[in-house]
């Protein structure tokens, strides 16, 4: 168990979220919004446990509030999608702040050229791509990225929670692969609201090694600055082109429901991760994961060729966690010799 940061820097945090809560109350109130708020309760309380997984693993809060929105209120694919680069603009940033108030380790080698990938690639995808790939195949893509995600860890767990210690620079290779991860998962994330987080953690986990105590909160800090940068790109969008671009208000109203509950539940995931298993809790979101999967499916009625392309996704990309995985194992076993 990690000792208690000292009070110092916990302050930090709590300033910040004294800043956000007499804001968000001053919105509420002053802007008449207390009955939209009351009736968007369902989402509040669904991100309660979305809000604890995206501080405590390697995924953003979006994927438990994409799917709910999604498949279980039936509501447009571009709707889950900005709700959830909103509500992470919350959830994870006050997750990031109370990472970096209390100095968790990072990967930072891989983390700064991810940032800038990411502030590339994001506003690209959300100005370029996001708008137009139809809601299906939204739904779809989010579904095949994060039952690819429940599988491999399924399939690797010992070796991911095994891994121990800082990652070692890999000279030549870090900036490059981290600017490709920030840009094209900048752009995933323009049209599903997360990705970004998932592709730098499987780099680290599987390729580097990295332990989960450093993967985690690096994963969560990129997540965060591309949830910040998507949803200010596409609110400038929609303010600039709105017959174009749209923002529609039921996310505003999703987004004041949630973000009390997001803003105390993703830092208390990052407080938790380091004093619980992590095996559990890896294996409970891994199988999540691919329920959502299941759900899409079934929920709208995907077959044939479709289906086909679903199930090849996720077999694709876990051939690709494997490659990775095995020049990991080489590279470190060259390391060790």
């Amino acid at each position: 168990m990690s000792p208690l940061p000292p009070p110092s820097r916990v302050r930090l945090f709590f300033a910040w979220l004294g800043v956000f809560y007499v804001a968000w109350f001053a919105i509420v109130v002053f802007g008449d919004y207390i009955g939209e708020t009351v009736a968007h309760w369902p989402i509040a309380l669904a991100m309660a446990l979305g809000s604890y997984f995206a501080g405590s693993t390697p995924m953003g809060g979006g994927t438990v509030g994409f799917p709910v929105l999604v498949l279980l209120f039936d509501q447009p694919a571009s709707l889950g999608r900005d709700f959830a680069l909103a509500v992470q603009s919350v959830g994870m940033v006050s997750a990031s702040i109370y990472i970096l108030a209390t100095r968790r380790p990072l990967d930072w080698h891989l983390l700064r050229p991810a940032l800038t990938g990411a502030l590339l690639g994001t506003p690209l995808g959300c100005a370029f791509v996001a708008p137009h790939v139809p809601d299906l195949a939204v739904k779809l893509m989010f579904a095949v990225i994060w039952a690819s995600f429940g599988v491999m860890h399924f399939v690797r767990i010992r070796p991911i929670v095994a891994a121990n210690g800082n990652a070692a620079e890999w000279h030549g290779v870090d900036v490059p692969l981290g600017l490709a991860v920030g840009f094209f998962g900048g752009i995933v994330s323009s049209m599903t609201g997360v990705g970004v987080d998932m592709l730098l953690y499987a780099m680290l986990v599987l390729l580097y090694r990295a332990d989960l105590r450093i993967a985690i909160p690096t994963s969560v800090l990129i997540m965060a600055f591309t949830s910040l940068v998507g949803i200010v790109t596409n609110l400038a969008l929609s303010a600039a082109w709105p017959d174009v671009y749209d923002v529609p208000a039921e996310v505003f109203y999703n987004w004041l429901a949630a973000a009390p509950v997001v803003a105390v539940g993703a830092p208390f995931g990052a407080w938790v991760v380091n004093r619980l298993p992590r095996t559990p809790t890896l294996l409970i979101v891994s199988a999540l994961c691919i329920g959502q999967f299941v759900w899409t499916m079934v929920n709208d009625r995907v077959g044939g060729w479709g289906l086909m392309l679903a199930i090849g996704g996720v077999l694709a990309m876990n051939v690709v966690f494997h490659y990775l995985f095995e020049i990991g194992t080489r590279r470190a076993a060259r390391r060790r010799a």
